[in-house]
């Protein structure tokens, strides 16, 4: 389907052409492992689920036309998508991430691929120049991983800016795009070469899968990671990939619920009491509002705050509010609230994370489709219980 074409129609109907067998609305799932050939020596357009498989393939069709990128391999988790594209580069090759990072991410970058030889190096903030200088510090730079806005601190970058740093190295750029998803932002079109979502997140939104995705702007960029997808088969069931297709359908109307209840949500925190701070794209003295208003749709579902009482007042949110359900994840319909220190960047070393800025009493918000007056009112019950 063409790129000219209005997002929500890509939404519906890319990859999700009626079955030309029978004519039903909605594809069928098709549940086989392998692919009965119609001749000796002759492979049909399908052999073997890990290879391809008729749903998978439709689903990848419409998340690159989301993305507005020329095409995309579904993963079996965020972290699967993440690892196939680190495993593009070699011993040696430089890696410069963001400082504001993921805690899966991080772990991958210290546990796993320092140690397979990966120079990693972190930019000190989310600026251009920052970028620059830590690539300057690598032998051989090779990848700039960023994400923005960023988890838990929703901090922001400047896409363009950071692309513009890496091409004059010759990296590539990939974008961790899952908090703002492809309706919100498109980092393929601020000149990122990959863009990788869990898609258990917000292109899923009912947390009811697991799953990952990179989108490429060129087809050469990708061929590296469909071969880590062939070859490691960090794929996902037909099933999955069909309830991840369904949800993505209704990604826009979900997102502009998602951001009206996030900006109303966050500006009400402001008022309670026990709240030191509040992190939120939106407001117009957040550092990054502008880069935010100048790359994306609009400011997010995430809302992050300081609580003043540290983890007791954590403890006592989390033990009284109603609405939130205290877990990890994020993006779904259903509000959940999480607590980064123990859970999403409980890999970080304490110092290091108090560093980052992600302190003991650091609670983040995943705002979902609900009456907003009812989630106000249950966080504000909870913090004065």
């Amino acid at each position: 389907m063409s790129s000219g074409h209005g997002f929500e129609t890509r939404a519906i109907h890319s990859g999700q052409a009626p079955d030309p067998s029978h004519g039903s609305v909605v594809p069928p799932i098709h549940l086989t492992s392998t692919f009965a050939q119609t001749r000796f020596e002759a492979d049909g357009p399908h052999t073997y689920s890990r290879v391809s498989n008729p749903t998978r393939n439709a689903l990848e069709e419409c998340l690159a036309a989301l993305e507005g990128g020329t095409s995309c391999a579904a993963f079996a988790s965020g972290m699967a998508a993440s690892q196939a594209i680190f495993q593009t580069l070699s011993p040696g090759d430089g890696v410069v991430a963001g400082s504001d990072l993921y805690g899966g991410t991080y772990r991958l970058l210290e546990q796993v691929y320092k140690r397979w030889g990966l120079e990693v190096r972190y930019a000190a903030d989310n600026s251009a120049e920052a970028y620059a200088a830590a690539l300057a510090s690598l032998a051989r730079p090779r990848l700039v991983w960023l994400e923005s806005p960023t988890n838990p601190l929703l901090f922001l970058t400047d896409i363009e800016a950071v692309c513009a740093v890496a091409k004059a190295k010759g990296c590539l750029v990939a974008v961790d795009n899952t908090f703002a998803s492809p309706y919100l932002q498109r980092p393929l079109e601020l000149g990122a070469d990959l863009v990788m979502h869990s898609t258990t997140k917000y292109l899923g939104g009912h947390s009811d899968i697991v799953g990952g995705a990179v989108i490429a702007r060129r087809p050469e960029d990708m061929e590296l990671v469909r071969f880590q997808q062939k070859a490691a088969g960090a794929i996902p069931s037909p099933f999955e990939a069909w309830l991840l297709q369904r949800g993505v359908k209704t990604l826009a109307v979900r997102m502009e619920r998602h951001c009206d209840n996030a900006e109303a949500f966050a500006e009400a925190l402001r008022g309670m009491t026990g709240v030191a701070k509040v992190f939120y794209p939106g407001f117009a003295d957040h550092p990054g509002h502008a880069i935010a208003a100048r790359q994306m749709r609009r400011f997010g579902g995430m809302v992050a705050a300081e609580l003043t009482g540290g983890v007791p007042a954590v403890r006592q949110l989390v033990e009284n509010v109603k609405f939130f359900s205290y877990g990890e994840s994020l993006g779904g319909v259903e509000s959940l609230l999480s607590h980064p220190a123990s859970m999403s960047h409980a890999s970080l070393p304490r110092e290091e994370r108090l560093a980052r800025g992600i302190g003991d009493g650091l609670v983040r918000f995943s705002v979902g489709i609900e009456t907003v007056d009812d989630l106000i009112g249950d966080v504000r019950q909870a913090l004065r219980s």
